[in-house]
């Protein structure tokens, strides 16, 4: 057996998340976060895809590509044990990994090919800003689902634990952007909600201001008696 692997993506993913800080832990949990998929040449052919629209679903095998290479730990704390506890870096979705590789489950609402580009419209993503793609496979639901699974210390969804408020000044750039952007704020509250924060400071109040990059927004909030106010959005160039 070799000791060595060499993958070359097939595609590269474009979305709303410009940094790793942002990205919802799961797809499903915010709804307006979708993707795009860009297959690279050579793999940019029409033929590639023939029959994917067919499928509702798609399994996306990825690079951790912002993820220091080597350094890994057998332990990790997973976020929804509080950041507290350990458990086998195989017992978990850690990005930290032996090997830099993640796998995400995504609808897929569109296959589209048009001037020598082959491009996969997504539902919500839980992907980096160009996260290289190492391969795409159809989710089939009689072999890939078990309704009866049991998922260990995630077995339920996580209820999102803030409440977002705008301040009038965000809520009003949000609404210049509207045209463009028509869910804008819906977005930012479904991201923001979840507390991307490390999961040792979740639960505590502080006067420290965070800044997230979405789209191409830089969106700073504060966390005040577990609610949270947006207190600007700023267009920055892209």
């Amino acid at each position: 057996m070799s000791d060595s692997l060499t993958l070359q993506p097939v595609a590269v993913i474009h979305t709303p998340y410009k940094e790793k800080f942002s990205v919802p832990r799961q797809p499903n949990l915010v709804q307006d976060g979708t993707g795009i998929i860009e297959l690279l040449s050579p793999f940019n052919q029409a033929e590639s895809v023939r029959g994917l629209e067919q499928f509702s679903h798609l399994w996306l095998i990825f690079q951790f590509d912002q993820i220091p290479q080597g350094k890994w730990h057998p332990t990790v704390r997973p976020p929804r044990l509080g950041g507290n506890q350990r458990v086998g870096v195989f017992a978990s979705r850690a990005t930290h990994r032996p090997n830099p590789i993640g796998l995400s489950k995504v609808a897929l609402r569109q296959v589209e090919c048009k001037n020598g580009k082959v491009l996969l419209h997504l539902g919500a993503v839980d992907l980096v800003d160009g996260t290289p793609i190492l391969d795409i496979k159809p989710y089939l639901a009689y072999a890939d689902s078990e309704p009866d699974a049991i998922s260990g210390f995630a077995q339920s969804q996580p209820t999102p634990p803030l409440k977002v408020e705008f301040t009038p000044e965000a809520e009003s750039a949000v609404k210049k952007h509207s045209k463009n952007r028509p869910h804008l704020q819906r977005f930012i509250t479904e991201v923001i909600q979840q507390d991307p924060r490390p999961a040792y400071q979740q639960g505590k109040t502080t006067e420290r201001i965070y800044g997230v990059s979405l789209y191409e927004f830089n969106v700073r909030w504060r966390i005040k008696a577990g609610c949270v106010d947006v207190a600007e959005v700023m267009s920055v160039s892209v």
